[in-house]
């Protein structure tokens, strides 16, 4: 935007530390939901909640059993320990199964590599050392380092968590290593999918401002459940939806469909509702003058001359499509073409109707007969949110 716009001043909201406030966020995550939860409406937002998976117990898994028989019974040169949760998970289930002696005693015999230092803390935890850890916490640095040091002929166990690697273990291969994949904590779809369902018609609509993302198959079931709504959810990503990722894994199914995700410099929690209390409201806020009023148009609701008036979805989303075209007449057809399937021409009257109660002046939007409504607005007053 030209360096010559206003920069609007932080609301009262931003001033107290509910930066998120009148934007609504999905929630996909499964492990450490409430703790995300809780973070986000600290900050003022409205979420909604949609697990994306769930976790198969290990008592339950036999893959993971076979896997770790495999281990003991072929013998181990290197081990990758890729989470702390996961490691320790493993050891778990391997001393449910009788297993843990034999694991231990394997792993205290190999060259054990850990991703970070969670990892690293529970490969101590558990009496072990490990041979080496990167700065960082990546993948792509772990593999350099074993492709560096060589990994020919030698027997590698790659513990997983919750998803595959499936590069990162072919290029082992590739190098000549034999491989065996250590899958802790399997994900699968849960039980019930319906809010998993209701969140991409959601995100079609553009009712929830920004979704977030802690793992890569959080991302991948989201895409599956929204079947032949792939494309038009994909869509609303691309243009006005923020999808929010904990950091590149967890955003590798987006960047595969060319969804632009926003990431903390941290893999974090608590980094990813920073940045996207920072991103969010220069995302989905529009500055309007119109009718002698100063409105702040956010997700679910519009700052009226400083005061917040919270808005159904249809009200909203009339008024985000008057607002994309300020002072221009918009026909019903194309309003009632942004409101859901099931509307008719009375849907587009009743919103209108609505959003010029909410708005407490109904000069803010103007009648045009026949030919539909309009912001009471010039062109040139409508300014998006300097960064």
């Amino acid at each position: 935007m030209s360096l010559t716009q206003p920069v609007r001043p932080p609301t009262a909201e931003e001033r107290e530390g509910r930066p998120l406030t009148g934007f609504t966020v999905g929630v996909t995550a499964a492990r450490r939901r409430e703790e995300l939860v809780a973070l986000l409406e600290r900050r003022g937002a409205r979420v909604v909640e949609a697990p994306a998976i769930r976790i198969v117990p290990l008592s339950d898994d036999r893959a993971l059993q076979q896997a770790t028989r495999s281990c003991l019974s072929e013998g181990i040169d290197i081990a990758v320990a890729t989470t702390g949760i996961g490691f320790r998970g493993w050891l778990e289930a391997a001393e449910s199964a009788g297993l843990a002696d034999g694991l231990l005693s394997t792993l205290a015999g190999t060259r054990l590599i850990a991703r970070g230092p969670k990892a690293r803390g529970a490969i101590r935890a558990a009496g072990l050392t490990e041979a080496w850890a990167p700065d960082s916490e990546c993948s792509s640095e772990v593999l350099d380092h074993l492709l560096a040091t060589g990994v020919r002929g030698k027997k590698v166990a790659v513990q997983l968590h919750g998803e595959p690697l499936p590069d990162f273990v072919a290029a082992l291969r590739q190098a000549g290593a034999e491989v065996f994949e250590v899958p802790v904590y399997r994900w699968v779809l849960p039980e019930d999918i319906s809010p998993l369902v209701r969140l991409v018609e959601l995100i079609r609509l553009r009712y929830v401002d920004a979704v977030t993302f802690t793992s890569a198959p959080a991302a991948a079931a989201l895409l599956e459940v929204a079947g032949s709504g792939r494309e038009s959810m994909l869509a609303a990503f691309r243009e006005d939806v923020l999808a929010a990722c904990v950091g590149p894994v967890a955003a590798g199914p987006l960047d595969r469909y060319g969804v632009a995700t926003l990431q903390p410099s941290r893999s974090r929690l608590g980094g990813l509702v920073r940045a996207l209390s920072e991103r969010l409201p220069e995302h989905r806020t529009r500055m309007v003058e119109v009718a002698g009023h100063q409105l702040e148009i956010r997700g679910h609701a519009v700052i009226v001359d400083g005061t917040m008036r919270t808005l159904a979805p249809a009200p909203m989303t009339l008024l985000r499509a008057l607002s994309d075209r300020p002072g221009r007449v918009v026909s019903r057809a194309d309003l009632l073409r942004s409101l859901p399937r099931s509307a008719d021409g009375h849907a587009v009257e009743m919103a209108i109707a609505r959003l010029r109660a909410r708005l407490g002046d109904s000069r803010i939007i103007r009648t045009v007969t026949k030919r539909g409504y309009r912001l009471a607005v010039e062109p040139a007053a409508t300014q998006p949110v300097a960064p």
